[in-house]
């Protein structure tokens, strides 16, 4: 059973994906209200420690392990950070993250691959700096790496595309089947390509095309997740919703009409964004989509970013927050994943994790022929994504 350290673990997501036949022997997160979620789900083994990650020695990570991963902070990487990429706070900890694997380096226990997710900010923030140094981090450890651009929407009905980048060690055999000659879609896109052309021709020395399948389409939509009765929130009243069509620009309106024609049950994802006008005033806008996905879970402060769903059945149109449970399933999560019980906990929990779904795919036709463990069947993911669907109806 290959084993692995999860860092920046949240609710432990990643352990979700990567299942059963994998065992998590160390797992780290500063927050202690996720920390009270992953024991909620995964139990209180001893293996999760909630502290800074600067509090965190090679000393507190048993053995070597088959993987390390790190979905660190990307706050600094985001549209929103204000350029600091790399060099500031809460991204910059990727500096210590990275700091841990070369101890364990030089201690002769470096993991056989490690696996670090990012917004895709992190291919041109700071000019495509910060992904050179990511780059380099992995090929001055001795890692064959390669970088992967993959979005959620392929799985699940949420747009949001991630960077993961993952390294082998020297000792690990990569199966020929496994590499691309060139870079191949649909997981290496343009801004990645544009990234990987910038990079050193020593760091590029090291960088491969892993060469992964397209998974399948997903098996459901937006409106497959949707509850009539959802916990934790309620429907708006009709004025509620009426000042939300308000704020809507003609274009968004013109959405909700098609909608309403459709001669189907639509759900669409709304979010508030201020606009400036052509006069130069700043407005509010309601904005919506109906194209079967939600839009991407975001959890920066203040809580304007909680997504607002819109369900249109005929001429009936009503409005409220998406629901705790709703999140999760955005993410993957299987009904019997136990969340927080405060909106907000749940929300910020949800909207900072991985995809389910995607970790599977990754775990399932490269992270276990790497590791030269018994390669699943095809089944393995459809089946996985088909259990959650008839949970949800």
């Amino acid at each position: 059973m290959p084993t692995f350290y999860e860092f920046f673990a949240g609710g432990g997501m990643v352990r979700q994906g990567l299942g059963p036949d994998w065992r998590c022997v160390f797992a780290n997160d500063f927050d202690a209200k996720k920390g009270l979620s992953y024991q909620a789900n995964w139990g209180t083994g001893g293996e999760l420690r909630v502290s800074d990650i600067r509090d965190v020695a090679t000393d507190d990570l048993p053995g070597r392990a088959d993987m390390c991963w790190g979905s660190f902070p990307c706050q600094d990487l985001s549209l929103a950070g204000w350029g600091k990429g790399l060099a500031g706070e809460r991204s910059g900890t990727y500096h210590v993250f990275w700091s841990i694997i070369e101890q364990l380096r030089a201690e002769g226990r470096a993991p056989r691959m490690v696996a670090v997710e990012n917004v895709c900010g992190a291919l041109s923030s700071r000019g495509g700096a910060d992904f050179i140094r990511i780059c380099q981090s992995f090929a001055d450890a001795g890692y064959r790496y390669g970088a992967l651009v993959v979005n959620a929407e392929q799985f699940v009905p949420q747009s949001r595309p991630r960077l993961f980048v993952i390294g082998v060690a020297e000792d690990v055999t990569i199966p020929d089947e496994l590499v691309s000659a060139e870079p191949v879609p649909p997981f290496h896109n343009a801004p990645l390509r544009r990234a990987a052309g910038k990079l050193p021709d020593d760091i590029l020395a090291s960088m491969i095309w892993w060469n992964l399948p397209t998974p399948p389409r997903r098996p459901y939509d937006f409106v497959d997740i949707i509850e009539d009765r959802p916990k934790g929130v309620e429907w708006h009243s009709a004025e509620d919703t009426r000042a939300l069509l308000a704020k809507m620009s003609e274009v968004n309106l013109a959405k909700v009409t098609a909608a309403k024609r459709s001669g189907r049950r639509m759900v669409g994802g709304i979010y508030k964004r201020t606009r400036r006008l052509p006069d130069g005033t700043k407005v509010q806008r309601a904005e919506v989509r109906f194209d079967d996905i939600a839009g991407c879970l975001r959890t920066p402060s203040g809580g304007s970013s909680r997504q607002i769903i819109m369900v249109v059945d005929g001429r009936r149109v009503r409005t409220r927050l998406i629901s705790p449970r709703e999140t999760a399933r955005l993410m993957g999560l299987p009904d019997s994943y136990r969340l927080p019980k405060n909106y907000n906990d749940a929300y910020h929990l949800t909207g900072d994790g991985v995809v389910v779904p995607v970790v599977e795919h990754l775990a399932t036709y490269l992270f276990e022929p790497l590791l030269g463990e018994r390669m699943a069947g095809d089944e393995k993911i459809p089946g996985a994504m088909e259990r959650r669907v008839k949970g949800i109806r």
